[in-house]
């Protein structure tokens, strides 16, 4: 083969599933997309080895992923950048400059987000070499696409893994399902495969009956969808008989900051967080620290069992967040537990902290369980005293 006929290699952070949508666009404008191996401990150890100290979590993650793709044989690596308050517009320089100095060469692109489709758009531009919006537009469809259909299917596995009668079935049948999606290269098969995506969720044998508690986790977005920095928290609530939802997810941020207004169905997550937000915080402090807050007030309003906030150690906006929760609870009457992650997290004393969470919202749903019974007797009582 040669120099002309190789494909370019592009790589990119992993962040939970989002390599599939990731590999997808790649794919369909020509270019070979390089999936580093999954966040490991090797990964964290690299990355802590050459950031500097006092950064969050997800900076030493992602400084992991790249070091190992370009070690791979990566042409290109692409990290995403944001605009704000949040240190995220400023990691991509440094990360670049920090490879640079460590003698790694390739290729470092951004993906503005907050540019839209136009932005995505640029970027295949940029890495395939190519100028056909036709293609550029059915690859970006394809990879939204299959991010709405993946976080649907994470919804149905935390459904499932709360209840399935052998713990770990429902897990393989999402693994079977995550490779399903990522074969499917054009809208027709994505038709197709989700239906047999969902096809296999449904092999799973749950008890539909089963008394679950359900819990909303939200933070830093990063953390709330990568099982690896999270230390899998939706399967550890998963064997203590709890059904979560993921507040933040990728399919959610799709909405507020590339999809048009006029495929948009519904309130957005930013809409909401503007409306519920107001009365504890005014406006956006950066990160997702104003999604936070309106959060904690969604899952009051739904009567959810209780909240888990995530959050990377020295992420400012998610310290913001969590400073603002106390004088929450005149207004919402909800368990909130926080967590806060860096390298140094053990799992034992993790752990600890959900199970003694777990029991909390078990014992508080017990007592209003038996409040409410008891407000049902005194009212049959008082009509039949009438």
């Amino acid at each position: 083969m040669t120099d002309k006929d190789k494909k370019i290699k592009v790589s990119f952070p992993h962040m939970g599933t989002i390599y599939i949508a990731w590999s997808a666009a790649l794919r369909k404008v020509g270019v070979e997309p390089y999936v580093p191996p999954y966040t490991s401990k090797r990964t964290l150890s690299l990355g802590t080895k050459y950031s500097p100290e006092a950064i969050c979590l997800p900076y030493k993650l992602i400084m992991g992923n790249f070091i190992e793709a370009i070690e791979g044989g990566a042409d290109y690596v692409a990290m995403i950048s944001s605009p704000g308050c949040c240190r995220l517009g400023e990691y991509g320089k440094c990360i670049n400059n920090a490879l640079s100095d460590l003698g790694y060469h390739a290729n470092y692109i951004e993906l503005q987000l907050y540019d839209g489709i136009q932005g995505i758009y640029n970027f295949l531009k940029e890495v395939s070499h190519k100028n056909d919006p036709v293609l550029f537009i059915r690859a970006i469809v394809l990879a939204i696409r299959k991010v709405f259909i993946l976080d649907d299917l994470q919804a149905r596995l935390s459904y499932l893994r709360a209840r399935e009668l052998n713990f770990g079935d429902s897990e393989k049948q999402f693994n079977k399902a995550l490779k399903i999606i990522d074969d499917a290269m054009s809208t027709r098969q994505l038709n197709n495969a989700k239906k047999l995506a969902f096809a296999e969720m449904d092999k799973v044998k749950y008890d539909p009956n089963k008394e679950v508690l359900h819990v909303d986790i939200t933070g830093e977005i990063y953390l709330v969808c990568d099982k690896f920095s999270n230390q899998d928290i939706v399967k550890e609530l998963g064997k203590m008989g709890v059904e979560t939802r993921k507040s933040l997810t990728v399919s959610g941020f799709l909405k507020d900051a590339i999809i048009p207004k006029i495929f948009r169905k519904g309130e957005t997550h930013l809409q909401r967080a503007n409306r519920l937000a107001k009365p504890y915080l005014m406006r956006d402090i950066g990160g997702d620290a104003l999604e936070c807050v309106s959060d904690v007030a969604y899952a009051n309003e739904r009567d959810i069992d209780g909240i888990i906030h995530i959050s990377p150690f020295t992420c400012m906006p998610e310290i913001m967040s969590q400073n603002i929760f106390p004088a929450m609870r005149e207004n919402c009457d909800i368990p909130i537990l926080p967590l806060i992650m860096d390298e140094q997290t053990g799992k034992a004393g993790y752990l600890t902290r959900l199970e003694a969470f777990v029991d909390l919202m078990k014992r508080r749903k017990r007592r209003r369980a038996m409040g409410l019974n008891k407000k049902n007797t005194e009212e049959k009582q008082e009509e039949v005293l009438k």
